[in-house]
């Protein structure tokens, strides 16, 4: 049986064995966050839901090589300016801007995965009325968090303050939020928007 997802792109499940004598695990897990949000969304535009979009990273390119004239080769390039979050666009009328990152960690997460400019960022899209979290994924486990961002705020405000450099997970089941992955959309994090902020 061959499943599509609404963009027409296969969707492909992966047999995993695990050691001998365990039992076998089905299931996509395989694909990085990063992937599965960007297949969320375009479940999300194509179902006319919300408009999301990974934001792009602005690059300088300095030296390019020309092997071919068909082909080009990037051999130096710098980030013009430090990225702010990944995604952006907006669901019902209100701004949305969230970062999405994954640890191996299982029982917390690093915050050195979080930049002070991205700190920043998310603290003005709060202050002009945006809404703005991040997606925490334990790629372990597979399990993913919704944490609002001023949750954030107060582990961050902590480790600068000298505590503790990262988030357990057991903070983050309890001011944060469990996104079950699902089939289509695969990580459905509007869901829970809905239910905090409308």
């Amino acid at each position: 049986m061959k499943i599509h997802y609404p963009n027409g792109q296969p969707y492909q499940v992966k047999r995993i064995q695990q050691s001998k004598g365990k039992k076998l695990i089905y299931g996509n897990r395989g694909m990085t966050l990063e992937e599965d949000l960007n297949e969320t969304n375009k479940f999300y535009l194509v179902n006319r839901i919300a408009v999301i979009h990974k934001k792009p990273t602005p690059v300088q390119i300095v030296d390019v090589d020309y092997p071919r004239r068909s082909a080009a080769v990037i051999k130096e390039a710098y980030f013009k300016q430090p990225s702010t979050t990944d995604y952006n666009g907006v669901y019902k009328g209100k701004y949305l801007d969230f970062e999405a990152k994954e640890t191996k960690s299982a029982t917390s997460f690093p915050l050195k995965n979080f930049h002070e400019h991205q700190i920043s960022h998310m603290k003005e899209v709060l202050f002009h009325g945006g809404i703005s979290f991040v997606i925490l994924r334990f790629s372990t486990t597979e399990e993913v968090f919704l944490l609002e961002a001023k949750d954030l705020f107060v582990f961050w405000n902590r480790m600068v303050k000298g505590g503790r450099k990262s988030i357990t997970k057991e903070e983050i089941a309890q001011f944060g939020y469990n996104i079950p992955l699902g089939f289509q959309p695969r990580i459905d994090y509007i869901k829970l928007i809905n239910q905090l902020y409308y």
